[in-house]
């Protein structure tokens, strides 16, 4: 029995110091520096200003923070409600016997293994674009004039544009999801319903839904966690050299005041620690209501 323990003290040691070093000493460091005035990331510490709270207290003063967190909850709430949707309705379709599904689920999937900036630079230069994209080609053919004179890359449209483009691309990821769990519910549930003369639709109300209810708080939190960590796309769609107001998030202010960049000339990295520690906030919170709100308790396959 001792020789096991030491083996097993042998074994987990290195995990645990590789453990501390890459993930706990820098969440440690970075909860700490949201209470410092700091330039730089990697200043030494002694060179750090406690200034208490009031990272905090400037970051929810400042209109440009204030308009990338509502940029995030709009993405966070349309966009999820949509990507949803979708994915669980491909998901319903795909698992219904259809024929190619295997061919199908690779179509639906292929947005998400393009790189981000790849598909981002496809939408805006194919699609969205004003002279040549699709959009403006296909409303010009139909003779609608109004829609192909719309510019999709400015003004109020550049957000949903945004929006768009990232919701096609997620949607493959969360159906694969939905897929998943749905294959695992038993066929003689569905079996059994339709000798009891349930349609389609009752048993995906009072079968499928029920029972992937722990697949949905899986994608809630996986939603989340994407919303929260939004940079590429915004950067994408944002003009050059300027901070976009329409696209700006959170993570991308954070990548501002921390490297000095698109008009913030004073780096301040314990401002960029404090987004970062009210972003994992976001993302506890939001784990935790989706919890309490959606329970899968007692149920069995």
């Amino acid at each position: 029995m001792k020789q096991n323990k030491k083996m097993i003290v042998c074994f987990l040691t290195p995990a645990l110091i590789f453990f501390v070093l890459m993930f706990l000493y820098p969440i440690i460091r970075t909860i700490v520096m949201s209470f410092f005035k700091v330039e730089g990331v990697s200043d030494a510490v002694d060179t750090w200003q406690f200034v208490g709270i009031s990272n905090y207290q400037k970051l929810f003063a400042t209109s440009i923070f204030q308009i990338s967190m509502i940029n995030m909850g709009k993405i966070w709430l349309i966009g999820g409600i949509a990507v949803m949707a979708i994915a669980l309705l491909f998901a319903v379709i795909l698992t219904s016997g259809i024929r190619f599904k295997s061919f199908w689920r690779a179509v639906i999937y292929v947005p998400n293994i393009i790189n981000a900036v790849a598909m981002a630079t496809m939408w805006i230069q194919y699609v969205f674009n004003k002279r040549f994209g699709l959009l403006h080609s296909m409303f010009a053919a139909l003779g609608l004039e109004d829609l192909a004179g719309i510019d999709y890359m400015n003004g109020s449209w550049k957000f949903w544009s945004l929006l768009i483009a990232f919701c096609f691309g997620s949607v493959g990821y969360f159906m694969l999801i939905y897929i998943s769990g749905i294959e695992r519910i038993p066929q003689d549930y569905y079996e059994a319903a339709t000798i009891d003369g349930a349609n389609k639709l009752k048993q995906f109300i009072y079968i499928t839904l029920p029972l992937i209810k722990g697949v949905f708080k899986t994608c809630m939190t996986f939603w989340t966690v994407s919303v929260v960590g939004f940079f590429v796309w915004s950067q994408m769609w944002a003009a050059p050299q300027a901070s976009d107001m329409q696209t700006i998030t959170p993570f991308v202010y954070m990548y501002n005041i921390v490297f000095g960049t698109t008009g913030n000339v004073q780096r301040d990295a314990g401002m960029g620690a404090a987004v970062g520690i009210l972003m994992a906030v976001v993302v506890m919170i939001v784990f935790f209501i989706v919890n309490k709100c959606v329970k899968d308790d007692d149920l069995e396959f």
